[in-house]
């Protein structure tokens, strides 16, 4: 019997795999955040809102939809910084409310 078994190799992963992870992360969190923020603006603007809360919402909104297109084209770090952004205007909306 050989001494080394699979489990004693580190495995330090393939970089390639993490890339395709990162973006696919990035480009389904923007969508979801971007849904999230288009049924929020959506329901404020049905309702008594001031009119800057459905519209910071939105603006929101499309923030996480364009950081979800450059995730999925492999800008995983601007896609980053833009759903951090659109996250912190849509809880602006928030806060007008």
């Amino acid at each position: 019997m050989d001494a080394r078994g699979d489990s004693e190799i580190p495995d330090f992963g393939d970089p390639a795999l993490d890339a395709r992870r990162a973006r696919w992360t990035s480009a389904l969190t923007g969508a979801v955040l971007a849904l999230a923020g288009v049924a929020a603006a959506a329901l404020r603007a049905s309702g008594s809102a001031p009119a800057l809360v459905p519209a910071a919402y939105a603006l929101g909104a499309a923030v996480c939809a364009l950081a979800s297109v450059l995730g999925s084209r492999g800008r995983t770090r601007r896609a980053l910084w833009l759903l951090v952004v659109g996250a912190m205007v849509m809880a602006l909306g928030d806060q007008f409310d």
